[in-house]
């Protein structure tokens, strides 16, 4: 306790009812999350199996307890749950399972499943755009986010303006009805389900009210309105709670979040205690100066002021460059001569940006300078859609329950498997408690599907189980694995599918890398049961998680990110380029009227930097293939004139001054040095 400030204190110590931290960039809300926890279970005697801790990272979460494990012994904090929203909703289906549509050995879809039967359903029923990729994803998001506000499908038509737009909402019916069909749930359900159970059943409600005695919330400000919801249901009228957010860095009104939740939180619970956190320990005064008068602009339920005992600090220095070449040039020649100049590690330098598409000029230029650098939001080995479906197809032989990955697989390659025929098979095996692979060699399917889809699919299960056999007994799997790969005709598939040569080369060097992979794990692996394929399987579906960790280590490169990815990170000097109108403010949020959150953005940027904050833009900048001028964006003139060093202004400034008025400041400068003397 004697190392939280006053504020923090007392954050931590109400336990006697609905509680609201306000807590601004870089004011310590994780010590005060994990030492409450601390304090509940040793001052407040609370059981651990009675506290309740939810976030929105795996990342956050393992934070979170390993800072709790090292304030308590182990014993103390068994039965604890810290997890992010959807791992908790997901523990909850599978406590209820009897109050949910689902059976026990229910698949999780993923994005891409999701879009693979979207785009199916369009086919079906021959809807135009049915393989736009652009028309897929709009569905997808329109699907996501009536799920997020608890709207049924029978009620979405009522949200629509757009007669055009209401094909989504036939489409999320048959989306919905085809989910339950497939014993499967996709990211939104692992949320939606369990708020629509406990609002649904009152002596469900009463049980888990009674289980969680006391609830903490991180990055409040991210919840959607199903998260919101099912807060409420958890804490009940009592509300004992605690939720950590900052208004100001609400940056993902694109997935669902809703900073007005915090307002809500005040109407619900009207004897809310709201504690705010202003100390940042993080940046220097010049640095929350600027982002303080950057984010006042914004309209706020909450008013806060973020201040530092870190001393002044350095000016924020806004550079003007002539094109986007220029720009990433000088941002990668700046790095490489302050770290120099000061002896620096490149880890403690950051470039940020609005879009993706921004840092290929930049990386250029640093892999010219030879500067080691980590693009962070890269897409992972394991994600491409190629190694996804091979995977696929060796986690159906190591668990041929796994209805996810039938369900990806069946119909890659082609084999004419329509939704009418996935989904009487899925009826089929709810109806009979067994898996979607189980269901095709039974015999009884004959009875309920049209003769070539049930030779099709009774051909599938044969060729599965005949490779499950031959994996089994065979010591070298993988030229087993390389020929059930061919036989399923997916390489012919990779080649027709692919939209360039390169493409098709990369994605078959993806294939033969994955083969290599599994050889490795044979090669290095010192008993002989874990040279089964079961067991290298298991070791493969591991190996993403093992990449998404070595990425988050504190390896010696520069970071480069965008500006949602740095959200709850800092870095010592920050670099922030493209500061335009159209490019930060994007021109999305300007047609949109979106703009706030744009600013929102920003103030997350600025408060990223711990020591130094350079901002830079680009006169003119490449689009479409063509050079077009741009403008200085909006956020640069809300910065507060005597924390900053804009020289190229400062020159303009000087240009457009009267002649007599630089006359008369040249005479004064003059008496004034005289004076002096």
């Amino acid at each position: 306790m004697s190392q939280l400030n006053p504020k923090q204190q007392e954050a931590m110590l109400y336990v006697s009812g609905p509680l609201l931290v306000l807590a601004g960039a870089g004011s310590g809300k994780t010590s005060v999350i994990t030492r409450k926890i601390a304090y509940l279970i040793e001052e407040c005697n609370m059981p651990a199996e009675r506290i309740t801790a939810v976030t929105f990272t795996n990342k956050a979460a393992r934070e979170m307890k390993a800072r709790v494990s090292k304030l308590l012994p182990s014993e103390k904090t068994r039965g604890l749950t810290v997890s992010t929203f959807h791992q908790f909703g997901l523990q909850f289906l599978r406590y209820e399972l009897l109050h949910t549509p689902l059976k026990g050995n229910f698949s999780i879809m993923d994005s891409d499943d999701s879009k693979r039967l979207l785009m199916e359903l369009m086919m079906r029923d021959n809807l135009s755009g049915a393989e736009s990729r652009e028309l897929v994803g709009k569905a997808i998001k329109m699907i996501s986010d009536w799920k997020n506000d608890l709207i049924e499908p029978d009620k979405a038509m009522e949200t629509l303006d757009d007669p055009e737009d209401m094909i989504f909402a036939t489409l999320y019916a048959l989306y919905e009805r085809n989910l339950r069909a497939y014993n499967a749930v996709d990211f939104d359900d692992l949320i939606v389900l369990p708020t629509k159970i406990l609002r649904e059943n009152r002596e469900l409600r009463d049980k888990w009210q009674n289980r969680i005695r006391y609830l903490l919330v991180d990055e409040y400000q991210d919840t959607n309105t199903a998260q919101y919801e099912m807060i409420k249901y958890l804490v009940g009228p009592q509300g004992r709670f605690t939720v950590v957010g900052d208004d100001d860095q609400s940056i993902y009104a694109w997935r669902g979040a809703k900073p007005e939740n915090m307002g809500l939180l005040k109407e619900d619970f009207p004897k809310l205690k709201i504690v705010m956190l202003e100390q940042n320990y993080r940046s220097t005064t010049r640095i929350l100066t600027s982002a303080n008068a950057v984010i006042t602009n914004n309209e706020h339920l909450f008013e806060k002021k973020l201040w530092s005992d870190k001393g002044q600090g350095e000016k924020i220095r806004i550079i003007n460059c002539r094109n986007d070449d220029d720009e990433s040039e000088r941002v990668a020649k700046e790095i490489v001569t302050h770290k120099l100049r000061f002896g620096n590690e490149w880890e403690q330098y950051a470039v940020l940006y609005r879009s993706n598409f921004q840092a290929r000029m930049l990386e250029a230029q640093l892999r010219q300078l030879q500067v080691p650098y980590k693009l962070s939001g890269g897409q992972s080995f394991f994600a491409r859609s190629e190694i996804k479906d091979v995977m696929s197809y060796l986690r159906l032989i190591l668990n041929p329950e796994d209805d996810s990955a039938f369900l990806r697989v069946i119909n890659t390659p082609k084999r004419g498997m329509g939704p009418a025929t996935l989904e009487k098979l899925g009826l089929f095996s709810q109806e009979h408690s067994i898996s979607l692979l189980a269901s095709c060699t039974h015999a009884g399917l004959a009875h309920v599907l049209p003769s070539k889809a049930y030779s099709t699919l009774k051909e599938f299960g044969d060729f599965i189980e005949h490779y499950t056999r031959e994996l089994d007994q065979h010591p070298d799997p993988v030229p087993i694995v390389r020929q059930m790969i061919d036989e399923t005709g997916y390489i012919d598939f990779v080649r027709s599918d692919s939209k360039t040569p390169q493409q098709e080369k990369n994605r078959i060097d993806n294939i033969d890398m994955l083969y290599t992979s599994i050889q490795s794990l044979i090669n290095r692996a010192e008993e002989d049961e874990d040279r089964t394929i079961d067991t290298i399987i298991r070791k493969l579906v591991l190996l993403d998680m093992l990449e998404q960790q070595q990425e988050e280590e504190n390896t010696n490169k520069v970071n480069l990110m965008t500006l949602h990815a740095a959200k709850g990170l800092e870095f010592d000097f920050v670099y922030i380029m493209g500061l335009e109108e159209e490019m930060l403010p994007h021109r999305n949020s300007i047609l949109s009227e979106t703009v706030e959150e744009e600013r929102r953005l920003m103030y997350v940027g600025i408060t990223r930097a711990r020591r130094e904050l350079t901002l830079t833009l680009a006169t003119q900048r490449r689009a479409g293939g063509q050079m077009r001028v741009t403008s200085e964006s909006r956020f640069l003139d809300e910065l507060p004139e005597d924390h900053i060093d804009w020289p190229a202004k400062a020159k303009k400034q000087k240009a457009t001054k009267d002649p007599a008025a630089v006359a008369d400041e040249y005479l004064a400068n003059i008496r004034a040095l005289l004076g002096n003397r």
